[in-house]
C-alpha cells in the first residue's frame, strides 16, 4: 500500500474514533493545529513539524478500546472507569505497533498523558524521559481539553487556560514549552479554539448540549443531527459558523453513525511533505 494510503488509513480511523465522543468534535484537528504552531515556533525542521502534527492528530486513537458507556458518560468517572480511560495510550500504541508509521507516532500516542513531575500515565515518566513531541502534545491536548465544552462545564476562556499552563509549569508541563505556547500569536489561537476545522466554529446541540459534527464543506441548507438526542437541524450561515433551526426530524442509524470528516483528512494529507 502506498505511504499516502497508509497515512490516510490511520487518519480515517482516528476520525471515526473521535466521532464516537459527542463532546470532542474537532479535538484531533485542534491538537494537530496547536502542535504545528508549537513546532514552527520552536524552529523544528519541516519534516519534524509534519511528524508532530501527524502524531497530534493520532494521539487518541486508542480510545477505540474504551466502551461507549464510559467514553460518553456525562458525569464524573468512578475509579474503575478512570482506570479504563487510562488504558487508551497503551491501546493506541498497540494499534500502531505493526504499522509502517509507528516510529513517527507511537511515542506520542503512548506518552501524551505523562507529566514532567512523573505523575502521569501509563509509565510515570518525568522530565526529558519522554520525548519532545510527546511533551508538546501533552501540553496542547490539555489546553484543548480546558478550553472545550464538556457535559459538566463550559469551555474555559483562552486566558484562563493559559493561566493554568503557567501554574502547572514544571509540574504537569515542560517550562520551556509553556513559554513557547505563551509566545504563540493570539490570533492564531483564536482561529483554533472552539473550532471543529479550518474556518468553522463548533456548534452545540441547543436541546442537550453535545457538539454537533460539521463537515469542513458544511453550508447553509445542510441537515445535521445531534449524536446524543438525534435531533435534526438545518444550518443557516452566520459569520464563520452557523445557526441551527430545529426540524423535528430524528436521525436514523445511517445519519448518526460515527464518520471521519474526509475533507479534513484530504486537506491534512495535502499539507504533508512527500517524505516523512
Amino acid at each position: 500500500m502506498p505511504s499516502n494510503e497508509l497515512m490516510s488509513s490511520l487518519l480515517v480511523m482516528a476520525g471515526v474514533v473521535e466521532a464516537r465522543d459527542a463532546y470532542t468534535g474537532g479535538h484531533l484537528w485542534r491538537v494537530a493545529s496547536y502542535s504545528r504552531l508549537m513546532g514552527e515556533k520552536l524552529g523544528l525542521p519541516e519534516r519534524q513539524v509534519a511528524r508532530l502534527k501527524l502524531a497530534g492528530f493520532l494521539h487518541d486513537i486508542g480510545k477505540v478500546g474504551v466502551p461507549d458507556a464510559i467514553l460518553l458518560k456525562s458525569g464524573a468517572f468512578s475509579d474503575s472507569e478512570y482506570n479504563i480511560i487510562k488504558t487508551h495510550p497503551s491501546i493506541g500504541a498497540q494499534i500502531v505497533e505493526q504499522h509502517p508509521l509507528r516510529d513517527i507516532v507511537k511515542d506520542v500516542i503512548l506518552h501524551h498523558h505523562e507529566r514532567v513531575d512523573g505523575g502521569g500515565y501509563p509509565e510515570g515518566l518525568s522530565g526529558d524521559d519522554f520525548l519532545l513531541h510527546a511533551r508538546i502534545v501533552s501540553l496542547v491536548d490539555a489546553f484543548d481539553a480546558m478550553t472545550s465544552t464538556r457535559p459538566y462545564r463550559s469551555g474555559m476562556a483562552i486566558d484562563k487556560g493559559i493561566q493554568i499552563l503557567i501554574d502547572e509549569q514544571g509540574l504537569q508541563f515542560d517550562v520551556e514549552l509553556v513559554n513557547t505556547f505563551l509566545a504563540l500569536p493570539r490570533v492564531e489561537l483564536e482561529h483554533i479554539v472552539k473550532h471543529c476545522n479550518e474556518g468553522t466554529s463548533l456548534l452545540c446541540c441547543p436541546s442537550c448540549g453535545p457538539v454537533v459534527p460539521l463537515s469542513q464543506q458544511a453550508k447553509s441548507g445542510d441537515q445535521v443531527f445531534c449524536p446524543v438526542c438525534s435531533g435534526g437541524f438545518i444550518l443557516h450561515a452566520k459569520g464563520d459558523s452557523f445557526e441551527m433551526q430545529k426540524t423535528g426530524v430524528l436521525g436514523d442509524a445511517a445519519a448518526l453513525a460515527p464518520k471521519a470528516d474526509m475533507e479534513v483528512v484530504s486537506q491534512f494529507m495535502s499539507q504533508m511533505p512527500a517524505r516523512l
